[in-house]
């Protein structure tokens, strides 16, 4: 059996967190969710879908995520069934969206959009699928690897919707980023830090990595190319170009 103490300990730390799920990080889901609305959205009116289509793309890239995580640490039904203010988001973003109607010309606009939300939505959701993974007591290398994994999803389901190669198998450290700031959790939760601030310092460095890397052009090593890890920045601008 197990020791009162230990047992109490256990309640208290499960006590805070969904204290601390029912706020903060149920705003950082939240905003998550927006910004990866908006990326999905943008993406359906680059790829000209109508407004089913780019409400679907829409709700997929916010959701995807969020649900794989739940259904992986046994959260079932996923939060995005149990609580509308998820779907609703994403119909919103999706909406204002298809009702700005970019034009042909803003095309590249669109596109630093859609590069902009997507990293937002990536540090907002890596840190809180890692916070979430370590509240139902996963250990902290398989909650930075599910926080990983709840950024990427989006994303991923997005492009395959609207038949591109997802970024995270080609494009500038994609799946770096979001380890990265799920790292920055998990090491201020094994340092005793307040939730909120690892939560701001993993975004921020997601986010940073992600920027930095589609300004300068970084990125791992590509099959079939002998070139160092750091690519060009002259292909890394023909890649962010290219329709």
């Amino acid at each position: 059996m197990i020791p009162t103490s230990s047992a109490e300990q256990v309640l208290q730390t499960l006590a805070g967190f969904k204290a601390y799920a029912a706020g903060t990080l149920l705003v950082l889901e939240l905003a998550g969710t927006f910004v990866f609305a908006l990326s999905g959205a943008a993406a359906g009116v680059k790829h000209r879908l109508d407004l089913f289509g780019v409400l679907v793309v829409s709700c997929a890239t916010a959701t995807a995520g969020g649900i794989t995580r739940d259904v992986l640490i046994g959260a079932v039904p996923p939060a995005v069934l149990r609580d509308w203010r998820y779907l609703g988001i994403s119909v919103v973003a999706g909406l204002m969206v298809f009702l700005s109607r970019p034009r042909p010309e803003r095309h590249q606009r669109l596109r630093n959009l859609i590069l902009t939300f997507d990293a937002a939505g990536l540090a907002l959701f890596a840190v809180s699928g890692t916070q979430t993974a370590l509240g139902y007591g996963l250990n902290p290398v398989m909650a930075a690897l599910l926080g990983m994994l709840t950024g990427i999803g989006g994303g991923m389901l997005r492009d395959v919707l609207v038949s591109d190669i997802p970024a995270v198998l080609h494009s500038d450290l994609y799946a770096v980023a979001a380890l990265a700031g799920a790292l920055i959790v998990v090491a201020g939760h094994v340092l005793n830090a307040p939730p909120a601030v690892s939560a701001l310092a993993g975004a921020a460095v997601c986010f940073g990595i992600r920027v930095v890397a589609l300004w300068r052009g970084w990125r791992l090593p590509t099959a079939g190319e002998g070139k160092n890890a750091v690519g060009s920045a002259d292909d890394a601008g023909a890649r962010r170009d290219s329709p």
